[in-house]
């Protein structure tokens, strides 16, 4: 049950952001003075509306999203005389621009408070950590081991097993090493990543080194005795290489924290923090779209659903549910927040039907017009949107298409949390 309820939940966020987003461009096309005759919540069949001044409020028999009217918003428009002077396109350039990204700026302060209420309620998701690659990070001590096993002897979850009565003792232990001890060079060698540590660490004979290391601001020197243990090759990610015989030392890396808390203060910080690597992560995921279409394919055709393709609503509807049901709602809230950003970065994209679109050819306009005058030419007016309609057409097929593509895989082969 509180799947579904999480689920419910979830697609009213989205509904109720998508709807916000439309408010954006209609509570500044009207404080501009532009006429918005609707404003509409879900597609299709009226169920219900009325209508305030010169506006139209209702709702629509289906909940895919909302839109809002504003006179003249495309030459394509026919705009009634009486309308004209109120109409989009004779308003200044900035104030057009500023309605048009508003539906966009309306999701990044959604999303902003929605991480706000994470970050003092739950803690946020640290983007250090998951981006960290150990082999890059500083030589800082994480675990010290209390022995070395001998062999490369992992459990089910491709760790290595526990100690057992008769494994050799951990070297960085009975050196005296501790965590969050910085290590600054083995065997007269200086290391200043984690990396260069375990190459060092490897390529010694197993047997006393010497060892210098960083705690609390004092530099120590102590001598660790390394043993000989069985290990993969550093490069072989998946652990199914062949071994080789190596030195161990018994310490691992120090890894980041996974969740950041804050007071209601710091999170502030913390939230406009996450909001920006938020954004940096939808470029790179949007960067990588392309490469994960062949996956999506393979999902639908049975293989194994790959984590990072993409999902769609309904997709994002479903892990917020199971959140729900998992109790863990720093994933609800950081899905959804994330997912509010990635909707206003899309639909910045210079490509029509989209805001951004409208954006790239109202400043056309403007760059055109200026030439021109700088040429001594009279000024082309408008763009013909007619000659921009078939580059239209194929920017709605192929998204809709995409967009199609993820809903049958979230059915046929949904990402899950479990």
């Amino acid at each position: 049950m509180s799947f579904w309820i999480g689920v419910l939940i979830f697609a009213i966020g989205i509904l109720v952001s998508v709807c916000l987003h439309e408010a954006g461009h209609l509570l500044t096309a009207k404080r501009f003075g532009m006429k918005a005759t609707q404003y509409f919540a879900g597609f299709g069949p009226t169920i219900w509306s009325t209508k305030r001044g010169e506006t139209e409020y209702g709702l629509k028999a289906i909940p895919a999203g909302g839109f809002v009217k504003i006179v003249g918003m495309t030459p394509l428009e026919e705009v009634p005389p009486e309308d004209r002077d109120r109409a989009f396109w004779r308003y200044p350039l900035w104030q057009r621009t500023i309605v048009l990204v508003a539906g966009s700026a309306t999701h990044f302060v959604l999303a902003l408070f929605i991480f706000y209420a994470a970050a003092v309620a739950t803690g946020l998701p640290n983007p250090a950590a998951q981006s960290f690659k150990p082999l890059d990070a500083r030589p800082v001590v994480g675990q010290v081991s209390a022995c070395v096993i001998p062999g490369f002897d992992l459990t089910k979850d491709k760790t290595l097993r526990d100690c057992r009565a008769g494994d050799p003792a951990g070297p960085a232990r009975a050196a005296g090493l501790q965590h969050g001890d910085l290590v600054t060079s083995i065997g007269g060698k200086p290391v200043t990543t984690y990396g260069d540590l375990v190459k060092a660490v490897r390529a010694a004979p197993p047997g006393p080194v010497q060892l210098t290391y960083r705690r609390a601001g004092t530099v120590h020197t102590t001598t660790a005795t390394l043993v000989a243990t069985q290990r993969p090759a550093l490069t072989d990610t998946e652990l199914t290489g062949p071994l080789s015989t190596v030195s161990a030392i018994g310490i691992s890396v120090r890894y980041p924290k996974r969740i950041l808390h804050y007071s209601a203060a710091g999170a502030v910080g913390g939230s406009v923090t996450f909001l920006g690597s938020t954004v940096e992560q939808t470029f790179k995921a949007l960067g990588a779209f392309p490469s994960k279409i062949p996956k999506l394919f393979d999902a639908l055709g049975g293989g194994e659903r790959d984590q990072e393709t993409p999902i769609s609503v309904v997709g994002a509807s479903r892990i917020g549910g199971e959140a729900v049901e998992l109790g863990a709602p720093i994933i609800f809230l950081a899905l959804l927040g994330g997912l509010n950003v990635f909707i206003g970065v899309f639909n910045l994209f210079p490509l029509l039907p989209l805001d951004g679109g409208h954006v790239a050819v109202a400043w056309f306009e403007r760059v055109r017009s200026w030439l021109a005058a700088r040429r001594g030419r009279p000024d082309p007016g408008r763009v013909d949107y007619n000659k921009l309609l078939p580059a239209t057409y194929l920017v709605v097929l192929l998204f809709g298409g995409l967009t199609l593509l993820t809903l049958a895989a979230d059915i046929v082969n949904p990402i899950t949390l479990q």
